[in-house]
């Protein structure tokens, strides 16, 4: 049985856990298109992370695909009602970076309150701006949480051990749950323009889908507190680019950190909108890969296709 990955994996996943299939590893046929939909001639399973589109074309020239493994969460570079019609199972890595995500959400949320760690340079040539550099502590700020999944939860879970009080907006989420009753204290369910009013920091949990997209626009912006921190590590579309970009540079809102973005990778010419703008963090969609959760997340989608061509 073949096996195609074309995107980054643990190698030593890999090796332990897809030994004795014919493994066809080769990170770089995310951009290769052709060479993909022809290495997928034969394939019985196709693992992925976000890049890789699994619709239309890439779906008719595998024939034979019976399992996609997915090196993340996000599900929306798939197709997933064409794989069910043909039987195709989905398999995402649940739950195997939530650490990660949390860590880089609230290790944003602390570099933008406090806005000294840009200084280095300044300092080392003999300057010395302590006025200019007097940030926020994170101790009593309000942290909202757009989508109250598991992710966010850990992230509200960090955010708690520092003092933040806790606020989400999860409209599928009943209020009776026990998860807005967690053992780190309340979490206040609010609807969202309440959420962005009253908030410190906005971390948005959320997938893209049509009910999604935009979410975070002109007008959202406009309703969050001044000052106010925006941080997306869930997907690209939810939020306004240019109008986000636009707010700090009007000195609108405290900063923000983006990890995804409407198109990516972000080219030069998508990245314009962002040039020269204040207090703003980009990453090129890296919040859920660590070391440890690349390892746990490979693992967990090797096993779970292995599993699938041998017993499924």
């Amino acid at each position: 049985m073949k096996v195609v990955i074309s995107e980054f994996m643990d190698e030593a996943a890999i090796a332990a856990d897809l030994s004795g299939f014919e493994i066809l590893y080769d990170p770089g046929l995310v951009d290769r298109p052709e060479a993909l939909r022809a290495a997928l001639a034969g394939a019985d399973a196709l693992i992925v992370r976000n890049r890789t589109q699994v619709r239309g074309d890439l779906l008719a020239a595998a024939p034979g695909l019976r399992a996609v493994g997915r090196l993340g969460v996000g599900l929306d570079n798939i197709d997933l009602e064409a794989c069910r019609a043909r039987g195709i199972a989905v398999y995402p890595a649940t739950g195997a970076n939530d650490t990660a995500v949390a860590e880089y959400v609230i290790t944003a949320a602390m570099l933008l309150l406090r806005g000294a760690y840009g200084a280095s340079r300044a300092v080392a040539e003999g300057a010395w701006p302590r006025n200019a550099l007097m940030g926020r502590e994170v101790a009593g700020k309000r942290l909202g949480l757009v989508g109250f999944g598991a992710i966010a939860r850990e992230t509200a879970r960090r955010a708690a051990a520092l003092g933040m009080s806790l606020s989400a907006h999860d409209p599928y989420l009943a209020p009776g749950d026990a998860a807005w009753r967690p053992d780190y204290g309340p979490v206040e369910s609010l609807p969202l323009d309440a959420l962005l009013a009253g908030s410190d920091v906005v971390s948005l949990h959320v997938p893209l889908t049509p009910e999604t997209r935009g979410l975070i626009g002109a007008d959202r912006i406009a309703r969050m507190r001044p000052g106010a921190i925006l941080i997306n590590a869930a997907r690209g579309g939810i939020v306004d680019e240019a109008a986000l970009a636009q707010a700090l540079r009007a000195g609108r809102l405290g900063g923000a950190a983006l990890d995804v973005f409407e198109r990516e990778p972000l080219d030069a010419a998508a990245g314009a909108v962002f040039r020269d703008v204040p207090n703003l963090i980009l990453t090129p969609h890296i919040a859920g890969v660590t070391q440890e959760s690349n390892t746990r997340v490979s693992a967990l989608i090797a096993r779970a296709v292995r599993r699938h061509l041998t017993e499924g």
